[in-house]
């Protein structure tokens, strides 16, 4: 049986189905669970080895492993030992499939860092009510995301001890992309630096601060919310974003005083306090050329500073826009 590929991103995201994978190398138990979980509504990954087992297991993170605890090779508590002792695969939780009932089995099955058991022969139902337990509070956490996600409020969790991205909301995805060129489990060495400063402020009862990237007339803001409960470790952070963004200021400006396009983003940073060659960076022109538009602004707003434009633009502005922060 094959199983549907599931790439990492998406994995992370978490933004449709839950992702399950079966460990066992029993065919016909594959079959049974797998049609059960794809007619629930789970997206399944299929491993019939530990070693293949281990390899799913870091690429797709599944939300949950059920796991045979007999195999060949290596067995299912050598597989749920080295899950537990990675950083990235530890939070998962781990259901064993067992036909040995002998209390001792039971206990290695725990103490190899299983949170539940089932014991064959495989009933469907009553694997879909033990997941449903475990993967309930997930299920909780990840419609929360997504509605912020909806309001443009996106999140991350970030594991603080190794700087491991562990989840994050299809906005997220995208906005770490645009602002960052980073992609999941890698978090912005922004991010981590500002992670790390927030914590130590907290240990010491300071205030923390927001941290804020630019691109251009757009700005990605962070906020430190609350630690999670997606790991035993306790040092999972859950971060929210929202991009502010003024290509609303610049076309208003460009509306007021009648400026062209190019125009209107020059005055837009002479506000912000940006010199000719630091707008010449920004828009991808020389500093001569920003001087032209410069001298263009100055006619069509009758003055001859770039002080006074920018009093004019900030009076105009702050009637149009009084959330503006300059």
């Amino acid at each position: 049986m094959q199983a549907r590929p599931v790439d990492l991103s998406a994995a992370l995201d978490r933004a449709s189905n839950e992702v399950v994978l079966i460990v066992d190398d029993v065919p016909d138990n594959l079959s049974v669970l797998h049609d059960a979980l794809d007619e629930s509504g789970y997206t399944v990954l299929i491993a019939t080895q530990g070693e293949s087992a281990l390899k799913r297991c870091l690429q797709a993170l599944p939300d949950v492993v059920l796991l045979d605890a007999m195999m060949p090779g290596m067995d299912g508590f050598e597989v749920a030992r080295r899950l537990k002792a990675m950083p990235q695969t530890a939070h998962i939780p781990i259901i064993f499939m067992t036909g040995l009932t002998d209390t001792e089995y039971l206990v290695a099955a725990l103490e190899a860092g299983a949170v539940d058991y089932v014991t064959k022969p495989i009933k469907p139902k009553e694997v879909l009510a033990r997941m449903g337990v475990h993967l309930a509070g997930a299920r909780e956490r990840r419609q929360a995301r997504n509605a912020l996600d909806a309001f443009g409020y996106a999140t991350i969790t970030v594991r603080a001890s190794d700087g491991v991205l562990l989840w994050q909301t299809p906005l997220a995805r995208d906005l770490l992309e645009r602002y960052c060129a980073t992609q999941a489990p890698h978090t912005p060495a922004p991010v981590l630096v500002w992670l790390e400063h927030s914590l130590a402020a907290l240990a010491q009862g300071q205030e923390v601060q927001q941290l804020t990237l630019e691109r251009g007339a757009s700005q990605l803001r962070f906020r430190l919310h609350q630690q999670t409960g997606d790991s035993d470790s306790g040092e999972d952070w859950l971060i929210v974003m929202r991009e502010v963004s003024d290509l609303a200021v610049i076309e208003a400006l460009g509306l007021s005083f009648k400026l062209t396009a190019k125009e209107a983003q020059v005055l837009y940073w002479v506000v912000k306090g940006k010199t000719n060659k630091d707008i010449g960076d920004i828009l991808g022109s020389s500093p001569m050329t920003v001087k032209k538009h410069l001298e263009r602004i100055f006619v069509k707003l009758g003055v001859e500073t770039r002080t006074a434009a920018a009093g004019m633009a900030m009076r105009r502005i702050r009637q149009t826009h009084p959330q503006f922060e300059d």
